[in-house]
C-alpha cells in the first residue's frame, strides 16, 4: 500500500489558558486566561522587561504606590504590581466572567488590596478622581478608538510624577504633557511607557 500523500495540518495557535505572575510574593502563580475575544494577556517576558523598568525607576521602592489597571481582562499587570508590594491596585473590567476569575484568584491568595470595579473604563476612570495614581496599565483590545478616548481620562488621575504604560498595535507619540521612557516590541504589540514631565515654573 502506498504510503499517505495527505498533508500534514498544522495545529492552530492557541492562546495559554495561563500565565504566571513573575516576581515578587506571588511569584511563580499562576492566572487563569479565560477564552474571550480580544482578551490578550500581556506575555511574561513583556511583563518581565516592564516591571525591570518599572524597578530601575522607583528604585526597587514599590510601597506606598497607587496602581489603576484600567482594562484588567487577566489581571496579569496588576497583580504583578500587587505581587511587588504596591499599596494598592484598581482594576477596571466590564467581561463579568474575567472579573469572577480575577475576584476569585484575589481570594484564593488573601489579596485585600485590590478593588475590583465592573463596568467600561471610559466610565470608571474619571470615577475614581480625587485618586491619583503612581502607576497607569492601559492595554484595551486592539481596534476601534480605546486608546484615544482612555488616554486623556487616565491624564486626569495620575500623579505629578506618575508612569503611564500602553500596550498599542502601533508605536505612539507620547501624550500631551507626557515624556517616553522606554518602547519595545513583542510580535503585533508594542509596549511604550511614558512618564508625566515636571511642571514649567
Amino acid at each position: 500500500m502506498p504510503p499517505s500523500t495527505k498533508p500534514r495540518v498544522r495545529p492552530k495557535a492557541v492562546i495559554p489558558h495561563k500565565i504566571r505572575i513573575i516576581g515578587g510574593q506571588f511569584k511563580r502563580t499562576m492566572i487563569p486566561v479565560l477564552d474571550r475575544t480580544g482578551l490578550r494577556p500581556t506575555p511574561d517576558r513583556v511583563r518581565e522587561t516592564l516591571f525591570n523598568w518599572i524597578t530601575h525607576l522607583w528604585d526597587g521602592e514599590f510601597e506606598g504606590r497607587q496602581v489603576l489597571d484600567a482594562f484588567a481582562g487577566t489581571g496579569a499587570l496588576g497583580l504583578e504590581a500587587v505581587s511587588r508590594g504596591v499599596s494598592s491596585v484598581v482594576m477596571i473590567e466590564h467581561d463579568r466572567g474575567a472579573l469572577s476569575a480575577l475576584k476569585a484568584l484575589c481570594d484564593k491568595l488573601h489579596i485585600s488590596n485590590v478593588t475590583l470595579i465592573a463596568g467600561d473604563a471610559m466610565v470608571a476612570i474619571p470615577r475614581q478622581a480625587p485618586t491619583r495614581f503612581d502607576l497607569i496599565f492601559l492595554d484595551p483590545p486592539f481596534g476601534g478608538d480605546w486608546l484615544e478616548r482612555a488616554i486623556p481620562k487616565a491624564l486626569a488621575v495620575l500623579a505629578d510624577d506618575g508612569l503611564l504604560y500602553i500596550e498599542a498595535e502601533a508605536v505612539m507619540p507620547p501624550p500631551p504633557g507626557m515624556e517616553l521612557l522606554r518602547i519595545d516590541r513583542a510580535g503585533a504589540v508594542h509596549s511604550h511607557l511614558f512618564r508625566r514631565e515636571p511642571a514649567v515654573e
